[in-house]
């Protein structure tokens, strides 16, 4: 956990993967998961609970680069689904809100209290990612927050995207905390010569 009474007061910027730093990343994929196989279950008629949970048990395991083949193998789908799939993961529109982690909302809170910059640089698709972030229930934080998408330059760790944002915005990189999960992000930060906290909020 991390507390901003504990952060060097010099730092006047704050950079955040998205991911599992902010919100729980399942939050988002198992919403899709469920809306996926509801529209199977409509099409194909197998059932959506045990599709469901098969997609679920496939993210725990194996991680979600995988879970469509799974399924795939699993319910007999046909591979033309993966299309369906895919744009459903960029596009979904969720049944539920996405909550951010209670601790997350309180440092961003405070870092807004201070009057301090905050930055989302995030890898992944640009068009999920922006998804992701207009379905957040950011408690009025909005309008404090500026984001980037790495994987429109180059994702990270390469720091193409956090050289950008300096420029863009002439911050000092001494006065820049980054705050990630990821061994990438651990890279990228020790590249691009900024401080660095490594968060795990499960």
């Amino acid at each position: 956990m991390i507390k901003y009474s504990d952060i060097d007061p010099r730092k006047d910027a704050f950079i955040f993967e998205l991911d599992d730093v902010l919100y729980p990343e399942k939050d988002y994929l198992y919403q899709v998961y469920y809306l996926f196989t509801s529209y199977l279950e409509y099409t194909e008629l197998i059932n959506a609970k045990e599709a469901t949970d098969l997609m679920i048990d496939a993210y725990l395991s194996s991680g979600k680069d995988i879970v469509f083949d799974y399924l795939k193998q699993k319910f007999s789908i046909d591979e033309k689904y993966r299309f369906n799939f895919n744009h459903l993961s960029n596009t979904a529109k969720l049944p539920l809100k996405l909550l951010l982690y209670q601790d997350m909302l309180k440092l961003l809170q405070d870092i807004v209290v201070d009057r301090k910059k905050i930055f989302v640089v995030t890898n992944g698709n640009p068009e999920q990612q922006l998804n992701k972030i207009k379905q957040i229930e950011w408690v009025g934080l909005e309008p404090y927050l500026t984001c980037y998408f790495a994987n429109e330059i180059a994702p990270k760790p390469e720091t193409d995207c956090i050289d950008l944002l300096i420029k863009d915005r002439n911050i000092q990189r001494r006065n820049i905390l980054m705050i990630g999960n990821t061994d990438t992000d651990v890279l990228c930060a020790e590249a691009s010569g900024v401080d660095f906290v490594k968060v795990s909020l499960d």
